[in-house]
């Protein structure tokens, strides 16, 4: 039986996690998955400018793994700018400095920043009024990834896709404390879900203790799209936050 791979090592998980070209409408596009192990040999070899010795090192792997990731994390970037595909970075085997594992051998695979076996979202629950982190007020504007800092949020039925919005500027403004009002504010509205892009500690368990679900790494679709993803059971309700600090 071949041996487990390495869970490799990772900083810290990115601050975006999809890219899309402009203007072009998600429905219209590939998508390619660039995986976190992946990312992270991009940033030591080509923003950090280590050698393969020292990036391996520091990913806990081999220099032939290293390489190896290093290569395939390079293709899939080129086939994103050069096809023009949608690119999303996401899942792989590994695991985040400081952080348990999220995706290493002996766990389900899962998004980022997702705890293994977190499952979807119940029948019962795609009944719910969701909030949906919004720059703007209608269906067809992108989705806001900060959750505590996003512009505001469209509070939609999902049957009849009938919504209103609600600004988030005062929780824009705060230098602290913006995913807990955020988490006030849907939770007064009476949402009972959360689909957004990133969510802070402090935010998901507002979220949680006041029963609201999360689906998160939304980034890059549009209100509407999100939605529609969600009735189809596209998303899975995260067991966890995927930011590790303040958004800013």
């Amino acid at each position: 039986m071949p041996r487990p791979a390495k869970c490799r090592h990772v900083e810290a998980l990115p601050e975006v996690s999809f890219f899309k070209p402009r203007g072009v409408p998600m429905s219209l596009l590939e998508e390619v998955s660039l995986t976190l192990e992946g990312f992270e040999a991009l940033r030591l070899a080509e923003l950090e400018e280590l050698s393969q010795e020292e990036a391996a090192e520091r990913m806990n792997v081999s220099r032939q793994t290293f390489g190896r990731v290093l290569a395939q994390a390079r293709k899939t970037v080129a086939e994103a700018v050069v096809k023009g595909r949608a690119l999303r970075i996401d899942g792989g085997n590994y695991m985040v400095k400081g952080v348990e594992p999220q995706t290493c051998p002996g766990l389900e695979p899962g998004r980022i920043g997702k705890k293994a076996g977190t499952g979807a979202f119940t029948e019962e629950d795609k009944m719910s009024k969701i909030a949906v982190s919004a720059q703007g007020p209608g269906l067809d504007e992108p989705i806001d990834p900060r959750f505590g800092r996003a512009a505001g949020f469209l509070i939609v039925d999902p049957q009849t896709m009938e919504f209103e919005y609600l600004d988030n500027g005062s929780s824009q403004v705060l230098a602290q404390g913006a995913g807990l009002q955020a988490a006030e504010i849907v939770a007064r509205a009476g949402a009972n879900l959360v689909l957004t892009g990133f969510v802070g500690p402090k935010a998901f368990q507002a979220l949680a203790a006041a029963g609201i679900k999360v689906g998160q790494d939304l980034d890059g679709l549009t209100v509407r799209e999100a939605v529609e993803r969600f009735k189809a059971g596209q998303i899975e309700a995260a067991g966890g936050p995927n930011k590790g600090g303040h958004w800013r």
